[in-house]
């Protein structure tokens, strides 16, 4: 091969991964080769509900499906945000699978191994998305003076607490305020804006997170109690960001037999299937759901309601997607 087609070569393998970064981004990827991976990305290191998968205590055919080797452990839902040019990363909650998340996100760092985040942005106070912090402290890492942003509920709900109390006098973890719908800078290329949703909010309050790139918006939004209950209309969002990671913990109603499901409100997928229905294909395709609950089918590999979900414009988050930023 002379060397003006190996050039022409090399340009369209170049130009094929960049496509496979912006991507069929409804498939779990594989580890980039390091030379091709974007300055600024979003991973997803989680796509489940708080409980993970399988769950503790679960006999159903669901749980039973990973215990029989027919389907993998799925982690508990985390975006991380790493900007390579910077040497940085950050995490969108700190979830109890952290050590296998932060394990995973290696593959993409530039400088490996970095076990210690330059910040952890939470939405709010429900297990799944603040418990991870504790393996920053004394007792497994011992790490000093991670920036943890929280809103003020949150901030409090951590300062008078235990063991979160903890962390904050050892200076294993300090924190920074958030303020809804107030956007900054985490550094020169990337921004973030919290943003208020009604949900159970026990011991905080709870936010989604707007993620602003070089290129791409981002939303993430992993809970809500019901679309109908936010000042917000979520159809009109889909015309703001470039992909929306929003709730899908309940794929249907009755989806736990013998409870009632009034007490975890949650939109659920098909009524969200519904209300953006009127969306054309290319706004459909930027919304992914994510936080699914372990009984939900779009937890599995595959899935007669995974296709219906694709056959009607939409998305199912999965582990390892990289989303330049």
């Amino acid at each position: 091969m002379n060397s003006r087609w190996f050039r022409i070569f090399l340009v369209g393998i170049l130009l094929l991964s960049a496509a496979l970064l912006n991507f069929r981004s409804d498939r779990k990827t594989s580890y980039l080769p390091e030379s091709i991976l974007p300055d600024q990305f979003l991973v997803v290191l989680g796509i489940t509900q708080d409980a993970g998968y399988p769950q503790t205590g679960c006999e159903s055919s669901c749980c039973a499906a990973y215990w029989n080797k027919k389907e993998t452990r799925k982690y508990v839902s985390c975006l991380a945000l790493v900007d390579r040019k910077a040497g940085q990363y950050w995490l969108l909650d700190a979830t109890p699978d952290l050590p296998v998340q932060l394990k995973n996100l290696q593959h993409y760092l530039p400088l490996a191994p970095d076990y210690t985040p330059d910040g952890i942005l939470l939405t709010h106070a429900h297990t799944g998305h603040y418990t991870g912090l504790m393996q920053f402290g004394r007792e497994v890492q011992g790490a000093a003076d991670i920036p943890v942003y929280a809103m003020p509920r949150m901030d409090s709900f951590l300062r008078h607490n235990g063991p979160w109390s903890q962390l904050i006098g050892l200076r294993n973890i300090r924190l920074l305020p958030l303020r809804s719908d107030s956007s900054f800078a985490l550094n020169p290329s990337l921004r973030v804006r919290p943003i208020l949703v009604p949900h159970r909010d026990e011991f905080s309050e709870t936010v989604g997170f707007a993620v602003e790139g070089p290129a791409k918006k981002i939303l993430y939004l992993p809970d809500i109690d019901k679309w109908d209950k936010w000042d917000r209309d979520i159809g009109a969002m889909v015309n703001e960001y470039d992909l929306l990671f929003i709730d899908g913990t309940f794929y249907r109603n009755g989806e736990l037999p013998g409870r009632d499901m009034r007490e975890v409100p949650h939109p659920f997928v098909e009524e969200t299937v519904w209300r953006l229905s009127h969306l054309p294909d290319s706004l459909k395709q930027r919304i992914h759901f994510i936080h699914f609950n372990h009984s939900n089918p779009l937890l599995k590999k595959t899935s007669e309601e995974k296709e219906q979900l694709r056959s009607a414009g939409f998305r199912a988050a999965e582990e390892g997607m990289l989303i330049n930023l």
